[in-house]
């Protein structure tokens, strides 16, 4: 059977979407209220407990990179055994669900069909839990061990998105924490890794500000940093650094005019607008 590994987090999305609407559809069906809850319920209880066992042997399917990461095998096994309990109690539910469609089918008193029904509700309140717990496990996995990039596609650039996120969070919590050095260190082996990417080449020079406190080498770093001169975000965003540098230099009149240059090309850029009218 092939790797289901790249589906994973599209199909479990289904199975919690499923679920979560079938079991409270189950619950209105036993007061008849509203009239199509009952074969409503029935359909996404069977549709979301075949989505479960899917998401079960694509995430099994996955798990295997993931738990190479240092630190995510126990995380990872959790998320295992809380999606297997939910399938299991799920698988359950779609027995259930089927017993009841076949007593309807051969006539069976309508308080044993109900009382099926009940069985299923109850059940899947159970599930709803275990199901709960599993998703809860999985948002762990993709946002606290970035467990994630890579699976999907392959790609290789997934890996380097990550990378640079993880080198950019980082130093962003080293200055915050005071230590400037480790901040311009992580910047630094961000540019050597992107030495092409513009916001890459806009944070050294933040560094260069912010940690080194070297702002004449900032003001020339940030006067070389090569932009799409067409875009009003990019010469916004290099007219805005260069008058902070200058403004902080002491040079308020050389801030007026690289800003009042960059609003001069795109007079319908409010910000800078404001900016410039900010410093006059």
């Amino acid at each position: 059977m092939p790797s289901l590994a790249s589906l994973h987090p599209q199909v479990v999305h289904f199975a919690i979407a499923l679920l979560f609407i079938g079991v409270p559809l189950r619950f209105l069906s036993l007061i008849g209220k509203p009239a199509f809850a009952r074969h409503a319920a029935t359909l996404l209880l069977l549709l979301g407990s075949a989505a479960a066992a899917v998401s079960v042997k694509s995430g099994t399917d996955a798990h295997g990179p993931v738990e190479r990461i240092p630190g995510v095998r126990q995380a990872v096994q959790e998320h295992e055994e809380d999606g297997e309990a939910a399938r299991n109690v799920f698988l359950a539910v779609a027995a259930i669900e089927l017993l009841a469609l076949g007593l309807a089918a051969r006539g069976a008193a309508a308080k044993s069909i109900q009382k099926a029904y009940l069985a299923s509700a109850l059940v899947g309140a159970f599930g709803m839990g275990e199901l709960y717990e599993a998703a809860e496990h999985g948002g762990e996995l993709v946002y606290r061990y970035a467990g994630g990039p890579g699976l999907r596609s392959g790609d290789p650039a997934d890996v380097q998105r990550l990378l640079m996120a993880g080198l950019y969070a980082q130093a962003q919590e080293d200055r915050k924490a005071g230590r400037p050095v480790d901040a311009a260190r992580l910047t630094l082996e961000m540019a050597a890794r992107f030495p092409e990417d513009t916001a890459v080449r806009f944070l050294v020079v933040e560094s260069l500000q912010k940690d080194n406190q070297d702002l004449a080498s900032a003001l020339g770093a940030a006067r070389l940093v090569p932009i799409d001169t067409t875009s009003a975000r990019w010469v916004a965003r290099k007219a805005n650094l260069i008058a902070d540098l200058h403004l902080a230099i002491g040079h308020p009149d050389s801030a007026r005019g690289e800003l009042a240059a960059a609003a001069a090309r795109f007079p319908q850029n409010a910000r800078l607008k404001a900016r410039l009218d900010s410093l006059k």
